[in-house]
């Protein structure tokens, strides 16, 4: 963090096919090692998955999943007199998606076998409805920020 200027933020360009910036940001966290193309291959072989196996317009289910995996709250640890509490607090929504889309890519790695595409495309698909690694996670941190409710005043 500078001392003195703002941080401004870089404008991401929407993606070549969907023109959508949010697939453009999903592409660019699924990259590995600089490789933008594989990376858009995977998610685009993935979306045709979707189609063909849902019959649903993939970008939709991609906007399903990741509302259905993006956290509002989470707990941050704050550390109040020798004790550390974890201490609920709202996330901000770049957070919020930043996080959803680290989730869904995680999960989908850690899936067994087949492709990256197919298990990209399982996890979407598990995440639009509702189901999925991914949504656990999501639910488990908004658990643990309900059950630590008590120490709100200590927020920041």
């Amino acid at each position: 963090m500078p001392r003195r200027a703002r941080v401004t933020r870089r404008v991401i360009l929407p993606d070549p096919i969907y023109a959508n910036p949010g697939v453009a940001k999903f592409v660019n966290c699924l990259m590995l090692n600089g490789k933008k193309s594989i990376a858009q291959r995977i998610l685009y072989n993935a979306f045709e998955r979707i189609r063909r196996s849902s019959r649903k317009e993939p970008i939709e289910v991609f906007d399903q999943a990741m509302r259905n995996v993006t956290p509002v709250i989470e707990v941050k640890p704050k550390r109040v007199g020798g004790a550390t509490y974890q201490v609920p607090v709202e996330i901000r929504h770049d957070r919020r998606q930043a996080l959803a889309r680290r989730w869904i890519i995680r999960y989908a790695r850690g899936r067994g076998g087949r492709s990256m595409s197919d298990k990209l495309a399982a996890e979407l698909m598990d995440a639009a409805n509702g189901v999925g690694a991914s949504v656990k996670r999501k639910e488990d941190t908004h658990k643990m920020a309900e059950s630590n409710r008590a120490f709100t005043h200590f927020r920041y």
